[in-house]
């Protein structure tokens, strides 16, 4: 994961279609607002996209729950990629002009067809099934895409989901190391952890779990997109 951030940082960094903005990045509902990593570009970099590849492997826990969440992800990834990668949405909604950009929409769109695909055998009762390399990588690529498409700031929101579920085990073991030191006997916040775990053992089925988890996903999606024009 580390190496594989620093290769990403590095191409992204030294990239000529980025010339001039490649540190730069912008902040949700601030207008004409723009940040620069500077100097701390590559360690940020890394960071992004390891903790995103740690997420979705957090979520990968219920069939469909992973595969699902990240379609709907990439496919507003994809959105933002078509935006910022023409001269005249991106004047229009005074976003960073991404040249290029427009050539990601093609991906965006082949990984949400791949990612359909799969979840026709990964839905409730799963036949096939992704494993740790494949939620690892699908995190690396939600990653890389945000950073592409310049929207580092707003990943935590559209990818909501893979946040909540990777905050609660770290909630979950710090307050169990807390309580077992204090108490003298761990005690928990969740039932389990990560959260969808949480709602399994109160008795929800797992189907109605994670569709409740795509809904609240395709919720952030639009709030995510929203913030073109909420500035």
């Amino acid at each position: 994961q580390f190496i594989t951030g620093t290769i990403v940082a590095l191409v992204i960094y030294f990239a000529p279609s980025f010339e001039g903005i490649n540190t730069i990045t912008t902040i949700p509902f601030l207008k004409q607002l723009h940040f620069d990593f500077s100097y701390f570009y590559v360690p940020i970099i890394i960071f992004i996209i390891i903790g995103t590849s740690n997420a979705v492997n957090f979520t990968d826990g219920l069939d469909g729950l992973a595969i699902g969440t990240s379609g709907i992800v990439v496919f507003t990834l994809g959105i933002i990629a078509y935006v910022s990668g023409n001269v005249e949405t991106s004047k229009y909604l005074n976003i960073i002009y991404l040249k290029g950009n427009g050539e990601l929409v093609i991906y965006c769109g082949a990984l949400c067809g791949a990612a359909l695909g799969f979840l026709w055998y990964n839905s409730y009762p799963a036949q096939v099934f992704m494993g740790d390399t494949g939620s690892l990588a699908l995190g690396g690529v939600i990653a890389t895409l945000s950073i592409l498409v310049k929207k580092e700031f707003l990943l935590p929101l559209l990818g909501g989901i893979f946040f909540i579920e990777i905050l609660s085990v770290v909630i979950q073991r710090y307050y169990f190391k807390m309580t077992r030191r204090k108490y003298g006997e761990g005690r928990r916040v969740f039932k389990m952890a990560p959260l969808h775990h949480h709602y399994e053992m109160m008795g929800i089925p797992e189907p109605k779990i994670v569709m409740r988890f795509y809904i609240i996903a395709i919720i952030l999606a639009i709030m995510t997109l929203s913030t073109f024009k909420i500035r």
